[in-house]
């Protein structure tokens, strides 16, 4: 079946991939001012979603972008896989993702679903940060998706200076496009180019259930969720504590009841502190939605990498009560 795409903004669930691990740290990023129109182009692109088959192996899913990928984006120069996103050594040590390989914090700016000024968004939000920020330094489309950090097999950090003009100074380009093209931008009517304008995605960098939740430490690593939901129209998360931090998440029908595995939804502890919701402001270590709370970019179980299947609407049901 074809589906309708604005050009240059895709709509829809796909709020980004990558990384799911840990619980968030707010990164820096300060969201625009909303454009006059949610789209700056009215031209419509066409968008044929490839035929889907289920892989046990990232190595089978489209985030393979060395030369023996099977997805629509390839680079020469090596076989390697998890180098497009993790090194071993050298990483960017702001991320509040595992070594993370990509230039991070490269001064972009985003405009955020707050902004449409809907009266339904009850949560307080927060400029993009945590693993959301560590998604979109692909699917923003605003650098080249071989830009890394640490080039397979050279070791500790390179100093080569940026011919792009984007990210740390000691990223650099590695290889070149053999299949697809080396920025998610280059085709517009791809479902995976989120841009900058999240105003027609899923929220990020929001409370949970509009805010009023923490937890507190028990016994064992276990924590207890205390508080209320402002907005009861969802489903109350779970807690534990993990290495000293409060981690959230939200049970699916996939599962262990209780604990916390990768087919769950995964929220991210945050801090709302000074910022408003619906009941008043928001506080410390409070869960947030983010772009790994419903995608897991390393299961390729499920279209789009989702956590769960979305049959029946899985994901959206697995948080909101409808």
């Amino acid at each position: 079946m074809t589906r309708k795409y604005r050009s240059s903004k895709v709509a829809g669930l796909a709020a980004a991939l990558l990384l799911a691990l840990g619980a968030g740290t707010a990164l820096a990023q300060t969201a625009t001012a909303p454009d006059a129109a949610l789209s700056p182009s009215a031209t419509a692109g066409t968008f044929t979603p490839d035929p889907f088959t289920p892989t046990a192996s990232i190595a089978g899913t489209k985030h393979n972008l060395g030369s023996n990928g099977t997805g629509p984006n390839n680079f020469t120069g090596t076989t390697e896989i998890c180098v497009f996103c993790h090194t071993p050594h050298g990483s960017d040590s702001s991320a509040a993702v595992p070594l993370w390989n990509r230039a991070l914090n490269h001064g972009q700016t985003y405009n955020t679903y707050d902004q449409l000024g809907t009266s339904t968004l009850n949560g307080a939000v927060k400029p993009v940060g945590s693993v959301s920020l560590a998604c979109l330094s692909c699917h923003d489309g605003t650098q080249a998706m071989n830009l890394m950090i640490n080039q397979p097999g050279s070791g500790w950090g390179n100093t080569t200076a940026l011919t792009n003009g984007a990210g740390p100074a000691n990223a650099q380009l590695f290889g070149s496009i053999q299949n697809g093209a080396d920025n998610l931008s280059s085709d517009p009517t791809d479902i995976v180019w989120i841009g900058t304008d999240l105003r027609n995605d899923h929220p990020v960098g929001v409370e949970y259930c509009g805010g009023g939740l923490t937890a507190t430490a028990g016994s064992n690593g276990a924590a207890n969720v205390t508080g209320t939901c402002n907005n009861p129209d969802f489903k109350a998360p779970k807690a534990k504590i993990i290495n000293g931090n409060t981690v959230f998440w939200v049970d699916t029908s996939v599962g262990t009841t209780n604990v916390r595995e990768k087919t769950d939804i995964q929220l991210y502890t945050r801090d709302f502190t000074g910022l408003n919701n619906s009941a008043g402001q928001g506080g410390a270590n409070e869960p947030s939605v983010e772009c790994a709370s419903c995608h897991d970019p390393h299961n390729g179980q499920n279209p789009t990498f989702l956590r769960v299947s979305n049959d029946n609407s899985g994901v959206c049901l697995s948080c909101h009560v409808k």
